[in-house]
């Protein structure tokens, strides 16, 4: 495909395959894997028209894309940018999620000044935008002065980037540190950057009291909630339960994500099924993070893992609960593997969660849903009137998508194609190669 095709103020990209799911009225017949052919025009960078496709084409200005799969530009709606790339540096050997923790503590306590996060997290958004992602969610890790340290180079980030990949922020400490003065600081800092209030919820008889002050640090600045929930295979950790009853009964009306929920896979159907129906009346979305969690769950030397470490994915959302997947963490001690590319956490959660046969509208799990729930309900989408931030595939169909390496995709922003090549892990050289 020639590139100065698309160097048009107006032009066509004919016979593209796209999901159904992105079809705001369903007039176009769609094929096996919910696929429909359609013509798209572009013009000035927008979409201007989405049409069943045509046969015969006598326009100069199409691209014939033979059935080409085109994407929204994608979005990661949790990440942790500020831990990225520092496996070289401070690799976990065991891979269990307890030292993986240390380790990250110890990492930042040594190294992580303005410029050291700076440059780790700058990386992490370059291959995330070159992959196609056009808005990422991080969560930052706000104890005592790290918070001063982090967020400063978070907001000069979003500025510099603001054209590119629409940034969002989510405190990240644990529940606790919300009941002191240090924590209500934090609640301040994050409603000044407008950021989202999170944190890790953990089974302890003071978590009801802890969320409830948490649910009115953000009620009382206008800020919603994003949440690490049951990240273990614990039966008895019911946090994501806990976060519901909370979100009812201080009637909260801001967004709500919760995040791994790994616990509830492993739970009595009864106790699903409550957990379930608290979280469809809070009006919650939760987000699966499979790679991360299947790398680390289930850890035990010299024995082989039995279970997958992903929540109750299919249950939640045929309940009607808004369900997204997401990269989480990348080559770092939580995950040793990862690129920032939310192709690759579809590729994988299909596989390790079985979202194929049929597809469904599953695609939307990394598009549309985490849009909404970002608040960002103008992104993920395919419509006429938007503008044209979409990605080209070579593959024609699903099972093509997720089997080949899709390196050579298409990115376009405003109608024109990107820069797509990704940085050099050598940039980071001086800061991680100890």
């Amino acid at each position: 495909m020639i590139l100065d095709s698309f160097n048009q103020d107006n032009y066509w990209l004919k016979n593209a395959h796209i999901s159904s799911c992105f079809l705001k009225i369903n007039t176009i017949n769609s094929y096996p894997e919910q696929l429909v052919l359609v013509d798209i025009e572009i013009e000035n960078g927008k979409i201007k028209q989405v049409l069943p496709a045509r046969q015969k084409n006598n326009l100069d200005n199409s691209i014939n894309l033979n059935k080409s799969i085109i994407l929204p530009c994608l979005i990661d709606c949790h990440t942790h940018l500020d831990k990225g790339h520092i496996w070289q540096r401070s690799p976990n050997l065991d891979g269990t999620f307890d030292n993986a923790l240390d380790i990250a503590i110890k990492d930042a306590e040594k190294y992580w000044q303005a410029e050291d996060v700076y440059r780790r997290m700058e990386f992490g958004i370059k291959c995330s935008y070159a992959h196609g992602t056009i808005a990422l969610r991080t969560h930052i890790d706000c104890y005592g002065e790290q918070a001063e340290i982090s967020l400063n180079v978070f907001q000069q980030l979003q500025q510099k980037w603001q054209d590119k990949i629409t940034l969002q922020a989510v405190s990240l400490v644990s529940l606790d540190y919300y009941q002191t003065e240090a924590g209500i600081t934090l609640a301040d800092k994050i409603a000044e950057i407008g950021g989202i209030l999170g944190g890790v919820a953990f089974m302890n008889p003071q978590l009801n009291s802890q969320l409830d002050t948490v649910f009115t640090l953000a009620k009382e600045r206008n800020l919603d909630l994003d949440f690490h929930a049951d990240e273990n295979n614990d039966p008895n950790s019911i946090c994501l339960k806990k976060i519901a009853e909370a979100a009812i009964r201080n009637q909260f009306k801001g967004k709500i994500l919760c995040g791994h929920c790994c616990s509830l896979a492993v739970q009595s159907e009864e106790v699903v099924a409550k957990a379930i129906a608290l979280v469809k009346q809070a009006n919650l979305g939760v987000v699966s993070l499979p790679m991360c969690n299947l790398y680390l769950q289930d850890r035990k030397p010299g024995t082989t893992p039995f279970w997958r470490g992903v929540t109750k994915v299919h249950e939640l959302k045929q309940a009607g609960i808004p369900v997204a997947f997401a990269s989480d963490n990348c080559r770092d001690p939580f995950y040793g593997f990862g690129d920032h590319d939310v192709l690759e956490v579809f590729n994988q959660s299909v596989r390790i969660a079985h979202l194929d046969t049929p597809y469904s509208d599953w695609i939307s799990s990394v598009t549309t849903t985490p849009a909404d729930l970002m608040g960002l309900s103008d992104l993920g989408k395919i419509e006429v009137g938007q503008p044209a931030n979409l990605i080209i595939f070579k593959a024609r169909y699903f099972s093509e998508l997720l089997s080949r390496s899709q390196h050579d995709r298409i990115v376009l922003r405003n109608g024109k194609p990107i820069d797509t090549t990704l940085p050099d892990y050598a940039e980071l050289d001086d800061l991680v190669l100890q």
